[in-house]
């Protein structure tokens, strides 16, 4: 299934089965994906390679350019000053997003050692999910002979549900695999 596939399957099989089971009248009333936001921290300690290479990852991951993150004020207990890179963010929104949420869904998550399916508590009370990502490698547009550092990410898809139960069941039909 490509992209446009995952949209027509969106249109043709999720909407009305959303429809039926939460009782909407309206086929904007539907909860759809919004955007998807993958955020990776870096050690502000670390060189600028680590950093360069943290930008580099996520470009070739999402297929657009990240934005560093820098950090909002001075804690002294962290060697962290006001400005200093602490990560790099990439929000997705459109095609990119689809096709993002097709890999993740079908390629990456199945490549994760002893995946039993993803935590159903991850979300936040208002209809988005936050998933973990220990390590870069599980991603197939990552080189393994090219990394030098490993980088855990966090992927946070954001959607226009007003409950968690409907995010979920969007999500659900969307092929998303939960664990039980």
């Amino acid at each position: 299934m490509s992209v446009s596939e995952l949209q027509v399957f969106y249109k043709d099989a999720v909407i009305p089965k959303l429809m039926e089971k939460h009782g909407y009248t309206n086929r904007l009333q539907v909860p759809r994906l919004t955007k998807i936001v993958v955020n990776t921290g870096i050690n502000s300690s670390r060189e600028k390679e680590v950093q360069q290479e943290a930008a580099k990852v996520l470009a070739t991951i999402t297929g657009q350019k990240p934005v560093m993150t820098k950090s909002k004020k001075s804690i002294s207990n962290f060697k962290l000053r006001e400005g200093m890179t602490v990560g790099s963010c990439v929000t997705l929104r459109g095609a990119k997003m689809m096709n993002f949420f097709y890999r993740l869904v079908n390629v990456t998550l199945p490549r994760v050692r002893d995946f039993r399916g993803v935590n159903a508590r991850g979300f936040d009370g208002a209809g988005n999910y936050n998933l973990g990502i220990t390590e870069q490698n599980v991603f197939t547009e990552v080189e393994l002979d090219k990394i030098k550092h490993s980088l855990g990410m966090n992927i946070t898809i954001v959607t226009t549900a007003h409950t968690d139960a409907e995010a979920k069941d969007l999500l659900s039909l969307l092929g998303m695999p939960f664990s039980h």
